[in-house]
């Protein structure tokens, strides 16, 4: 290898943070990629990318806002190349289970002509702690056009281990996982399980898809997310992924975290409290 060094690519979000702090306990030479990084780097300015990767050997791409966005496949396939230019030698892809939508940035990582893996992840269970449910996970009311849909969901920190193990081990290569939690959970059954892990009162309001636009649309959501979120939740959670995979344990050699231990170990830190 020329190098052994990993770009993480965005270093600070969600599964980013998680797999460059594990690299790090490893002693790998990692960079984290993002906007206030050094280099810098910035999904939506490709005169960052070239400087992102130089002397990389190996990078995660997690494609901000969604590698099911429109423009994500022509943006994955154009960092792609620049990879290929500077040396690099593999790819890791978070991907989304069951986003038809995002097959063809997949696609742009398997036509690279590097060593490549996919991760097709389930939603993740820390949706409920660090992003954008957070909040009405705090007002104690959260609303979804989900109605009974079962989900596995994936802790974060299992998905994080699954990228480095894809970024570490020849094994992976060339493979594409669909990583699950270990149960089927409905979004009702989530948070019931966060509310009796926090002890609060906490409600599920099922609502349709024309009453969850709208009220997203009262918030002053702009249009654009609010047709990603719609499209999100009644597209890929219609179904089609209501069922387990061992793609997730094969991965780490153990079970993966249910999400029960996730709400318990979660409230613990006091994210869910009232007045948080």
């Amino acid at each position: 290898m020329t190098s052994s060094l990993t770009a993480v690519l965005s270093g600070t979000g969600k599964t980013g943070q998680r797999v460059v702090a594990r690299l790090t306990a490893l002693g790998a030479p990692v960079r984290s990629g993002s906007r206030a990084g050094t280099p810098r780097f910035d999904w939506a300015d490709e005169s960052t990318w070239p400087a992102a990767l130089e002397d990389v050997s190996a990078a995660y791409l997690a494609y901000h806002p969604d590698m099911a966005a429109p423009g994500a496949a022509e943006a994955v396939g154009a960092l792609s190349k620049i990879a290929a230019d500077r040396g690099v030698e593999q790819l890791v892809l978070l991907s989304g289970r069951g986003e038809e939508d995002g097959w063809a940035t997949e696609q742009a990582v398997r036509d690279s002509g590097l060593a490549w893996t996919i991760l097709r992840s389930s939603w993740f269970s820390q949706n409920f702690s660090e992003s954008f449910m957070l909040d009405s996970v705090l007002a104690g009311e959260l609303v979804l056009p989900t109605g009974a849909v079962t989900e596995p969901f994936v802790d974060a920190d299992d998905l994080a281990d699954a990228a480095v193990a894809a970024l570490t081990r020849p094994e992976h290569e060339g493979r594409t996982y669909e990583l699950t939690g270990p149960r089927l959970l409905t979004f009702g059954d989530a948070v019931e399980e966060i509310a009796h892990a926090s002890h609060r009162q906490i409600s599920y309001v099922p609502v349709s898809t024309r009453e969850f636009a709208a009220g997203l649309a009262e918030q002053a959501v702009p249009p654009d997310l609010v047709e990603f979120l719609t499209h999100l939740f009644t597209k890929v959670l219609d179904g089609r992924n209501s069922h387990l995979t061992g793609d997730l344990e094969q991965i780490l050699g153990r079970p993966p975290r249910d999400f029960h231990d996730y709400a318990t170990a979660t409230a613990a830190t006091g994210v869910w409290a009232a007045g948080a």
